[in-house]
């Protein structure tokens, strides 16, 4: 199982490697700017070679990239949606340089425009950014909790590929806690294989390609993004293991964004799951 957290690469990427290797985790994810700004720190060639270096020795895969929470491809207002495209065109060649495999961002929040037109802004951000790339990092769209007024839920994603004609680099990151939020009750095994056969009805299986691991301080249907450490919130330790060890499930990376005070703690929650795995019933 390809188990991580999500660690920041501000001291280096051979730093976040080694804090992986650390905490027992094989993956991880990071910001690929400041989550609040855009700020973007260049990452040297140097710094690369190193990168590639003890991730080859250490097997850490794949390596995702999560664009800040700033980037609103829906927004109806010029200014953040040019930002938008801005840090996603510069990002995708950012990424690209150092190997990374996977971007994760947030579809957007149409902020009051509506879930059509936001859906609209997304797909023509996408076709005017996204389409002309020719590199090897797949985008993923995440799926949300259907808080206010974003856009995320697993039909709106489904839109979005299906305008855009499905390209082959573009697909899905699932998120335990929101997809709670938005009324899977995972403590129950037949919510696991409703979503399973929803996604492959909607995206297709083979668009899945990563999932954030968190508890959720809300109960299912709650439409709210409120995650809790593994084990401390609604799901549990039932509701998690029903989630992991489903066969589809079980073979995708899963990233810990978990709301801990230092990385140390990912490392005692990664210990707490696979402890649960080893007497699980797989």
């Amino acid at each position: 199982m390809r188990l991580g957290a999500h660690i920041s690469i501000s001291k280096s990427l051979e730093n976040a490697a080694e804090v992986a290797a650390e905490i027992n985790a094989n993956t991880f994810q990071f910001f690929t700017r400041n989550p609040r700004g855009g700020s973007a720190r260049q990452i040297p060639d140097e710094e690369v070679q190193k990168w590639q270096e003890i991730r080859r020795r250490l097997d850490i895969y794949p390596i995702i990239g999560h664009l800040p929470y700033t980037v609103n491809m829906a927004s109806p207002k010029s200014r953040p949606y040019d930002f938008a495209k801005m840090v996603l065109a510069e990002d995708l060649k950012r990424m690209e340089a150092i190997e990374a495999e996977f971007i994760v961002v947030h579809p957007g929040s149409h902020t009051g425009a509506g879930r059509e037109k936001g859906i609209a802004r997304i797909v023509a951000c996408l076709e005017e950014v996204f389409l002309p790339y020719d590199g090897q990092v797949t985008l993923l769209l995440e799926t949300m909790a259907g808080q206010g007024t974003e856009i995320g839920s697993l039909q709106d994603v489904a839109e979005i590929l299906d305008r855009l004609g499905y390209p082959q680099r573009l697909g899905i990151c699932l998120d335990t806690c929101h997809l709670t939020g938005y009324g899977y009750d995972f403590l129950q095994k037949s919510e696991v294989e409703r979503l399973v056969a929803e996604l492959e009805q909607t995206v297709g299986l083979e668009r899945v390609k990563a999932v954030h691991l968190n508890d959720s301080k809300m109960p299912p249907g709650s439409f709210k993004d409120r995650h809790a450490r593994i084990g401390e919130g609604y799901l549990g330790r039932e509701g998690m293991l029903n989630f992991i060890t489903h066969p589809f499930f079980r073979k995708l990376p899963m990233i810990l964004e978990t709301p801990v005070d230092n990385y140390k703690q990912y490392g005692e929650e990664i210990f707490l799951l696979q402890s649960w795995l080893a007497g699980a019933e797989i």
